[in-house]
């Protein structure tokens, strides 16, 4: 174990002093590969079965006392193969270090007198300990700091025509990160900017249309999959335009979805009270040491990827598993460190726009998939606002939503609505279309509670790169007080996989946004295709209605008017949870926001629901049957 993951340690030495005299950008593309086949061939799903940073494996041949921890070790020593590049000697330094405290305690020792499982288990919490100040100036630093320009220099400067770039990064670089880079290479440049420039315009539009000052502003930072450097080269230029200097955070496909959910819960080893404290402090100093710069920051421009065939994860008795305490500790660290982050980055000032498209492994037709996308991506945002308004008007006739899924489908659900003191003045529902959230396609809502009561099940359904089998929610008065799914033969694995990653480790959440989508044009390809369930919520929330668990579209930021494009204000910003930010904000929010989508295949009916006991109906049998909103079925033909 040790000589291993000693020699990877070594690995990145010699690979920081290739990056500090400059060498490692004239590798040869044969040893670009061979360089990341070293850093990350241990990990890859071929070869996980026997390595150590497997917890299975790691038990197996380690033992159950130190099997948890040195799996842990091994899988925490990788952090530092993307600081190496970025030539951070510092966080190098402290991983060695921590590497030879935990050997210490092992060197010379025999099967009789090996360390106290107490001993390797301090050495670890001190060192998340000790460090916090390091972890968390760098993660403040990089977020508003446009002078951190590791990302920009690769992406602005680089030959992108000469794929050697990619592996300039140090993350793990497959064939989606090859594919999606070379493709993008054929493409005429008034297409990359038509990409680039149907993505800045939403950021800039989602200012405008929620009345936000984006002058006021001075970065923005951009997210974006390794591989669309071309495209976000244009966007660079974009923002620079608008007057917005960029902060930049690029990532790959993960290179073992197990391994990342094997370690999910590494914190389980050395998560306490006063670790929870330190992290808070050190976050609010870091913040208020940049407190100018993130007054700056006006939000983050995602591009988003989707395609991977979607992960069942194994459950392993030998991942470190939150205890209950953990748990509460995990949810009340989240709430404390969302208030700070609002405190220097405010809400109401905030803005932020998502795009995604397909990676090459979604389908062997990925090119023809990519065109499809592009032009789901820029639909006529003014068609869909018009139809949109039918759907507002019909449900700001009603007092609540019957939503009713039909086959295997067992959706039975209730929607209250928030009543309207003057309806010509006041609206229930946004008129989403492609600003913040791309593509268009939506009019969302944040529920009452009270009465908000059933059934709400999907037979199948992707949420947060997991995939979930016959999810089912049962909500009383807007909480969920019962879950379930088929994922596992057990029915506790099940509900132990909802509460992790779901629930958050919370014991319930309020449903914060109803929403019912009108991209149809999107829902059809995905069935023409056969790619409904590697679709990303923020192109699945558009085709059919949806309910996403955890907090409202405008938490933190219910106190700031929002008007329709019709004049209206959307008066629906808060619930009966979120109303307690008043009082005690740790009670309001939790830090999660889950979007469950009923896809219209599956749907018998959505009905609004007059206070005289009538109904209009909106969509029966799966298609808009509401006078005005008949041209969302032609793509069905």
């Amino acid at each position: 174990y040790f000589q291993k993951n000693a020699a990877y340690l070594q690995r990145l030495g010699v690979l920081y002093e290739k990056g500090k005299g400059g060498s490692l950008v004239a590798r040869s593309m044969e040893e670009c590969e061979a360089d990341n086949a070293t850093l990350y061939g241990e990990i890859l799903p071929e070869a996980y079965g026997r390595s150590y940073a497997n917890p299975a494996y790691a038990a197996a041949r380690l033992g159950e006392t130190f099997g948890g921890a040195l799996s842990l070790l091994a899988a925490h020593l990788r952090t530092a193969c993307g600081e190496v590049f970025r030539g951070n000697l510092m966080q190098l330094t402290i991983a060695m270090e921590l590497f030879v405290e935990v050997y210490n305690c092992f060197e010379g020792a025999v099967a009789d007198a090996l360390p106290q499982e107490k001993e390797v288990q301090q050495i670890l919490y001190w060192h998340f300990h000790d460090y916090r100040e390091i972890f968390d100036e760098r993660s403040v630093r990089c977020l508003v700091n446009p002078a951190e320009d590791f990302e920009k220099e690769i992406v602005m400067q680089a030959d992108l025509s000469d794929l050697r770039y990619l592996y300039r990064y140090g993350a793990y670089i497959g064939d989606n990160e090859r594919q999606i880079a070379a493709y993008l290479n054929t493409l005429p440049e008034a297409d990359i900017q038509a990409m680039a420039d149907t993505y800045t315009e939403g950021y800039r539009i989602g200012f405008e249309t929620t009345g936000k000052d984006l002058s006021k502003k001075t970065a923005a930072q951009v997210r974006y999959p390794i591989g669309f450097e071309r495209m976000v080269r244009a966007a660079v230029r974009n923002f620079e335009k608008m007057g917005l200097e960029v902060t930049m955070l690029a990532s790959g496909t993960a290179a073992n979805k197990q391994y990342d959910y094997d370690h999910r819960n590494d914190e389980a080893l050395y998560l306490n009270e006063d670790l929870v404290k330190r992290r808070l402090r050190a976050m609010q100093v870091k913040y208020d040491e940049y407190k100018e710069l993130a007054d700056g920051y006006a939000g983050p421009a995602v591009v988003e990827t989707f395609g991977e065939v979607p992960f069942e994860p194994v459950n392993k008795k030998q991942a470190l598993h939150l205890n209950e305490r953990q748990q509460k500790l995990r949810v009340g660290f989240q709430n404390e460190a969302g208030q700070i982050v609002n405190r220097y980055i405010k809400d109401d000032e905030y803005g932020y726009t998502i795009i995604a498209y397909p990676m090459p492994e979604i389908d062997p037709r990925y090119e023809k998939i990519f065109c499809e996308i592009v032009k789901i991506n820029t639909l006529d945002y003014e068609k869909y606002q018009r139809i949109q308004q039918y759907l507002i008007d019909a449900l700001d006739e009603g007092v609540s939503v019957h939503v009713l899924g039909k086959g295997e489908n067992r959706t039975d659900l209730r929607v209250m609505l928030h009543h309207l003191n003057d309806p010509a003045k006041e609206t229930n529902f946004e008129n989403c279309v492609a600003d913040c959230n791309i593509p268009v396609g939506e009019v969302f809502t944040s529920p009452s509670l009270t009465g908000t009561t059933g059934v709400l099940h999907v037979t199948g359904v992707y949420l947060n790169e997991l995939y979930y089998r016959d999810l089912c929610l049962t909500l009383t008065d807007g909480m969920i007080t019962a879950y379930d799914c088929a994922n596992f033969e057990k029915e506790e694995d099940n509900r132990t996989y909802i509460e992790e990653n779901l629930l958050y480790h919370h014991r319930t959440l309020p449903i914060g946004e109803f929403a019912i989508g009108t991209n149809t044009m999107a829902y059809v390809m995905a069935e023409q295709y056969g790619i409904a369930g590697k679709l990303p919520i923020l192109i699945a929330e558009k085709m059919g209605p949806h309910f996403a668990m955890g907090d409202t579209c405008y938490a933190w930021a219910e106190d700031s008017p929002m008007y329709n494009p019709d004049g209206k204000e959307v008066i629906a910003r808060e619930n009966e949870v979120s109303a307690k930010r008043k009082e005690d904000p740790s009670k309001a929010y939790f830090g999660c926001h889950t979007d469950i989508t009923i896809p219209y295949r599956e749907l018998q009916s959505v009905a609004v629901e007059k206070a005289d006991g009538t109904t209009i109906p909106l969509i029966e049998d799966g298609r808009f049957v509401l006078p005005g909103t008949e041209e969302l079925n032609e793509p069905f033909g």
